[in-house]
């Protein structure tokens, strides 16, 4: 039977993780033996990883005493992991019965044997189906994003996220949600894991590119359903949450994109998004959200340097 590790990395999650939980031990293991269910916590101060018994689950948790960020914390987890699986889940979601036996089957299956991450659907509060899968950054697409063009016109000025495609059937894409995130270890481990200088965001799209140029291929499965609430506790730290974003996003352009696209990037993020964020704000009359750009950017100026030091880009 085939094995499977799930990591959930937790930062004040409150009664989304217990809620998680509780789906995870209802979850059927027909078809896959879930050894170890790990719990990272990265420095909570809610105490949601505190006082969690589940007696039908295999469970260990790992405190940090600081918040280490996502991609450490996922590796933390995944650390002398001997599963043939490994299941990244955010606290926020919600397994149904069939969530995870359906997926690994479907990679135990021989003809499948060199896709090396799956994802399910994700169905939303309001039961409609998430459109969570995405394309691999490109600058145009990064500055699609950045300023704002595809809501003014997503076909003409399309994101990475694949918003135009309704997601109700199987098929390869480039990326995968990594709110289910569901990896053969030997992978993962091949690879080196998440790289850690993605505090948050990126870092399953960085890794899913490199597992792409590595010759693996990531498969989206509409059979299989788990329930994401979206958004999950970053909605209390916007500020933080723009601040990471932005700084993930130049991380990757300068890890990946030739010199140019990184510098014309960078100028686009640094010197024309916040322009535009600010306007926005500014004529729907929200004084919270230019504060929240003020507070996101002023951090990220801060961080430039040490973000784009000693960072590799393509001739």
């Amino acid at each position: 039977m085939a094995s499977c590790d799930i990591v959930i990395v937790n930062w004040n999650a409150g009664g989304q993780l217990r809620r998680c939980l509780e789906s995870v031990a209802g979850t059927v293991r027909a078809g896959c033996d879930v050894r170890r269910v790990v719990i990272v916590d990265n420095a909570s101060s809610d105490g949601s990883a505190d006082g969690l018994e589940y007696p039908s689950l295999p469970l260990m948790i790992i405190r940090n005493d600081l918040n280490e960020g996502f991609a450490a914390a996922c590796n933390r987890g995944a650390s002398k992991s001997g599963a043939d699986y490994l299941l990244f889940l955010n606290p926020d979601m919600e397994l149904f019965s069939d969530s995870l036996s359906r997926p690994v089957a479907f990679l135990e299956h021989p003809e499948h044997r060199r896709i090396g991450i799956a994802g399910i659907q994700l169905i939303d509060e309001c039961g409609a189906v998430s459109r969570s899968c995405a394309r691999f950054p490109s600058l145009a697409r990064c500055v699609s994003r950045a300023l704002g063009l595809h809501r003014l016109s997503p076909r003409l000025f399309p994101t990475y996220m694949m918003t135009g495609w309704d997601h109700g059937a199987e098929r390869e894409v480039d990326h995968v949600s990594g709110a289910f995130f569901l990896v053969r270890r030997a992978v993962f481990e091949t690879l080196g894991g998440f790289d850690e200088r993605f505090f948050v965001y990126l870092e399953d799209l960085d890794f899913s590119y490199r597992m792409r140029l590595a010759g693996w291929r990531s498969r989206y499965i509409a059979d299989a359903r788990a329930f994401h609430r979206g958004g999950g506790v970053s909605e209390k730290a916007r500020a933080e949450r723009l601040y990471y974003s932005t700084s993930s996003r130049i991380l990757y352009a300068f890890k990946h994109f030739t010199r140019i696209d990184a510098g014309v990037l960078l100028f686009v993020t640094v010197a024309l998004e916040p322009l535009v964020r600010l306007c926005s704000a500014i004529v729907a009359g929200s004084t919270g959200d230019i504060t929240v750009t003020a507070r996101g950017y002023a951090r990220l100026y801060r961080a430039l340097p040490r973000i784009t030091r000693g960072m590799r880009v393509h001739a």
